[in-house]
């Protein structure tokens, strides 16, 4: 049964489902839910707090609010970037800029890295607990069969090894723990907009669906799966 748990990123469209889904599916828990900016939900087990991520200081400040009365269950990291009106993934080489790679690597992969320094150490060592982030199946290097997007690929990449280190490091002292990475499928949100034409029939999920069917890997993980990186449906990918 969780008690305390935290979503990361629920101003985006998994980050709300996944607010929605848990905050009904157990009621008796602390849903604290951080993002950029102030948000409302309608459920009384939810309470909503503003972060700055590009801010230590203020992560830090927020592990501290979310576990002052008891340590957490479940942390959920749904922050990320693929694009904005600056951005655009890179077909080829001539594309590549120091400012991309610094940028998404930033918001893919530090970010993430300094939410689990400050989370993962108060996640609840008596019973399982879990710390999931949003990856991407593109992040694997074996799986990348067309090339192209450079600098969300080495970035999702890169949050994988991070997953990877951290799972076998903590999991020396908290036999209980699962960190592991996720990938939601291809979502229908703002993310995805420009390339939806080209996803198969059947295969644009909504939020909803999308975080229903995470919810459901992450309730089948053992702590034998920590340090691993799961697709939707409970696929293990290959980093």
């Amino acid at each position: 049964m969780l008690k305390n748990i935290v979503i990361i990123g629920c101003s985006g469209a998994i980050g709300s489902a996944l607010v929605n889904q848990l905050a009904i599916s157990n009621p008796d828990a602390k849903i604290h839910a951080f993002s950029q900016k102030a948000l409302n939900f309608e459920h009384q087990n939810v309470q909503v707090n503003t972060i700055d991520y590009h801010s230590e200081k203020s992560i830090e400040q927020a592990a501290v609010l979310a576990s002052k009365d008891i340590l957490l269950d479940l942390v959920f990291v749904a922050t990320g970037i693929l694009h904005d009106d600056n951005v655009k993934p890179e077909k080829s080489l001539k594309e590549l800029s120091v400012e991309k790679f610094q940028y998404l690597f930033s918001v893919n992969t530090i970010i993430p890295a300094i939410i689990a320094k400050h989370f993962i150490p108060i996640l609840n060592k008596e019973k399982r607990s879990m710390f999931a982030v949003l990856s991407a199946r593109v992040g694997s290097i074996s799986d990348n069969q067309l090339g192209g997007w450079y600098s969300y690929r080495a970035s999702k990449a890169a949050l994988n090894m991070i997953i990877k280190n951290a799972a076998i490091e903590i999991g020396r002292r908290n036999k209980e723990v699962i960190i592991v990475g996720l990938h939601p499928g291809t979502v229908d949100s703002q993310l995805t907009k420009p390339f939806q034409n080209n996803v198969p029939e059947g295969q644009l999920f909504t939020p909803d669906y999308s975080a229903e069917k995470l919810l459901d890997v992450l309730a089948g993980l053992t702590p034998r799966d920590s340090g691993n990186f799961f697709a939707w449906d409970g696929e293990e990918i290959t980093p």
